[in-house]
């Protein structure tokens, strides 16, 4: 149980300083905790390392930006805490097996619309097959 709440401590950070520096020493000095009791924890409740759990968080933002708005790659990529656009296409091909601007041209054809509840209009977004949907509201 102790454990659990370490890990949910240390995704809400993440997830607040989402678009900083989040190295493990700078974790383990915010969040009180040793860097080696914060990586094996995470990695045993979230099933991956910080490491991976941030950049897949950072590339899933990505994607929102790629298909809702006109900002270039570079910028995008700059924003994901990538130093290179060639870095980041990299990052971005491994994981989602497509390129950012496949992903952009790909997705904002394949935008759905879907009308919840109160009258909300949610996007569905879908770039490739292997890609997460991804819901904004």
């Amino acid at each position: 149980m102790k454990d659990a709440l370490a890990v949910e401590k240390i995704r809400k950070y993440i997830e607040r300083y989402l678009h900083e520096d989040l190295s493990l020493d700078r974790l383990s000095r915010k969040l009180n905790y040793s860097k080696f009791y914060i990586g094996r924890v995470f990695a045993e409740g979230a099933g991956c390392t910080i490491y991976k759990y941030i950049q897949r968080r950072r590339l899933a933002e990505a994607i929102k930006q790629l298909i809702s708005t006109d900002k270039p790659i570079v910028e995008i990529a700059l924003e994901a805490r990538y130093n290179s656009q060639q870095a980041f296409t990299l990052a971005f091909r491994r994981l989602y097996g497509c390129t950012p601007y496949v992903c952009r041209k790909k997705g904002r054809s394949r935008i759905k619309r879907y009308v919840g509840k109160k009258s909300e209009t949610r996007v569905c977004y879908a770039a490739s097959d292997r890609m997460w949907k991804l819901l904004a509201a």
